[in-house]
């Protein structure tokens, strides 16, 4: 869909900057999505791994984002596996939704009640990132912690039209339950795309 570089405004690496692919194609079906206009991947332009690459070779920093829509639709060796001879550190963020594929650094999981993870995800994440909506969020979200290994990090993240009345509730549930950050959408704060 669009390959841009900016800063990672969310999870463990809130604050970084990282060049961003950002995949065309999504079933998962979120109702707060905001890249909506990411679902149909023929909307998009194709772009080859060499495309890709010269794309991206004029970016200063060495830390890349695969995102979406829902990468894992795609099979990410090729893409990963050239990216990684060209030492980049690889972080992707997916809801699990599918099979994991490629050579990642770092997994940022963020399932959603649209669509069940593929088991496979939860032996991967570095990063269980939960959207909080609503309050039977906090118990999905434990359903998922039970799952990943024991060093994943843990964020909780309230959806952008949500946080004004989900944040206190997150702030307190997580002084409750100090296993879990809170992780905030800083890009949108801080107005950066």
């Amino acid at each position: 869909m669009e390959i841009f570089y900016s800063i990672q405004g969310e999870g463990y690496y809130a604050g970084t900057p990282a060049i961003f692919i950002r995949l065309g194609g999504c079933d998962v079906g979120c109702v707060w999505c905001d890249v909506k206009e990411s679902w149909n991947e023929a909307d998009h332009p194709f772009f080859t791994v060499d495309e890709i690459i010269d794309q991206i070779k004029e970016y200063p920093c060495r830390m890349i984002v695969i995102t979406g829509g829902e990468p894992l639709m795609y099979d990410m060796k090729e893409l990963t596996t050239v990216l990684k001879g060209h030492n980049y550190q690889l972080n992707i963020e997916t809801s699990g939704a599918y099979p994991v594929t490629g050579v990642w650094d770092w997994v940022c999981f963020s399932p959603k009640k649209f669509k069940t993870p593929d088991t496979s995800i939860y032996a991967h994440a570095s990063e269980l990132k939960a959207i909080v909506f609503n309050q039977s969020d906090f118990e999905f979200a434990e359903q998922h912690r039970s799952l990943v290994p024991k060093q994943c990090k843990l964020y909780l993240q309230p959806e952008w039209s949500k946080a004004e009345k989900m944040t206190p509730q997150i702030i307190d549930y997580a002084k409750a339950h100090p296993e879990w950050n809170i992780s905030l959408q800083t890009h949108k704060y801080l107005n950066i795309p």
